[in-house]
């Protein structure tokens, strides 16, 4: 199998998820919101889910919600990620609706402090990966402050 020269890097440049990764840049955290119905779509597909309506809006969010689920990787699935394990991917539900879950990374925070529910908030990092020469601010998601 043949990778990118950047894989694992996200395509930032792909057209259903451009404008998620322009807001990231500026270090805003972005979903597309149904005109018709005013509900969050994600993953973004061009057309909600809920009403069918064709006109999606990315609308920046608070950038808060809480841990839905979570998972400690242990071993690389690729070389890439050698040197980031353990590391955690996880589920955050955000605030504006719940049923909106991001995949992202959990930083900030130690593996036996994790809890369901517990708040989180975005920050904004690079993701980078040794080998690659290229990285991308990209959202994350860490304990929120007290």
């Amino acid at each position: 199998m043949k990778f990118r020269d950047d894989f694992p890097l996200p395509d930032t440049t792909w057209e259903p998820t451009r404008p998620f990764w322009e807001s990231a840049s500026r270090g805003v955290l972005a979903v597309p919101r149904c005109e018709l119905c005013a509900r969050y779509v994600w993953y973004p597909e061009g057309h909600c889910r809920h009403c069918s309506g064709s006109r999606l809006t990315w609308t920046a969010v608070s950038g808060r919600g809480r841990l839905f689920s979570w998972s400690i990787v242990h071993r690389p699935f690729i070389p890439q990620f050698a040197d980031k394990v353990p590391f955690v991917t996880g589920l955050v539900a955000i605030d504006e609706d719940p049923a909106v879950r991001m995949v992202t990374l959990i930083v900030d925070c130690t593996h036996d402090a994790l809890a369901a529910d517990m708040p989180m908030h975005a920050v904004f990092r690079p993701l980078r990966f040794s080998g690659i020469d290229r990285e991308v601010l990209a959202p994350m998601f860490a304990p929120a402050p007290a």
